[in-house]
């Protein structure tokens, strides 16, 4: 039986010290985007915030589900908030902290920056820095409806049990663009997979990594 992918008692001062360089190195690293001609240099930069909160003993993550507005290929999906840098931004933290205050109305200074895990590559071309932060809880959020339907949380208990999720071909085993893509169960409605699934189980794995 596969363990669990979050350690119990888990603290914040546990969770800052997982996500430590050292200490992630060693955790799994789940799908990747294939990387741009260029590498790095050929992909465009782009962050996103997990914020994290803790309510009765029990850790939360926030999601949030695209507005169809949003006319991209993501739109209508589940993501975390987050977005491209923009030319103000001094790093990826200004740019996961000043997107989620756009998004979902959360100020940076209600932010406790935990750390950031490695920056990962999409198929959509852009590299991903994900930003981990702590929110007090009860937390006001507001979602912008142009570009967001709903802000949800789901336990990181739930995320971290092996059964509720699978990696599998997408779109399909013989599709000429087929890749293996995480897949989580279905929670509260809201259908978790894709570039969100993969750095979810990316922030789970440094959790747990040894």
């Amino acid at each position: 039986m596969e363990r669990e992918l979050t350690p119990p008692r888990l603290t914040h001062e546990h969770i800052r010290e997982r996500l430590s360089p050292d200490a992630c190195r060693g955790a799994p690293r789940w799908e990747l985007g294939p990387a741009p001609p260029g590498g790095a240099a050929g992909a465009e930069r782009a962050a996103v915030l997990l914020p994290l909160y803790c309510r009765d003993g029990a850790w939360h993550l926030i999601f949030i589900r695209r507005s169809h507005q949003v006319r991209d290929r993501h739109s209508g999906e589940v993501a975390f908030p987050g977005g491209r840098h923009q030319a103000g931004d001094p790093d990826s933290i200004a740019t996961a902290l000043r997107e989620a205050q756009e998004e979902i109305g959360l100020a940076p200074d209600q932010v406790q920056v935990l750390g950031a895990l490695r920056p990962l590559h999409t198929v959509s071309r852009f590299l991903v820095t994900p930003v981990v932060g702590l929110l007090p809880w009860p937390q006001p959020l507001r979602p912008d409806p142009r570009e967001v339907a709903r802000i949800f949380s789901i336990p990181l208990a739930w995320l971290g049990t092996p059964a509720h999720h699978r990696v599998r071909p997408y779109p399909a085993p013989d599709h000429p663009e087929a890749r293996e893509v995480v897949f989580f169960d279905e929670y509260d409605g809201e259908l978790l997979w894709g570039v969100t699934g993969r750095i979810t189980l990316d922030f789970l794995g440094c959790l747990s990594a040894h």
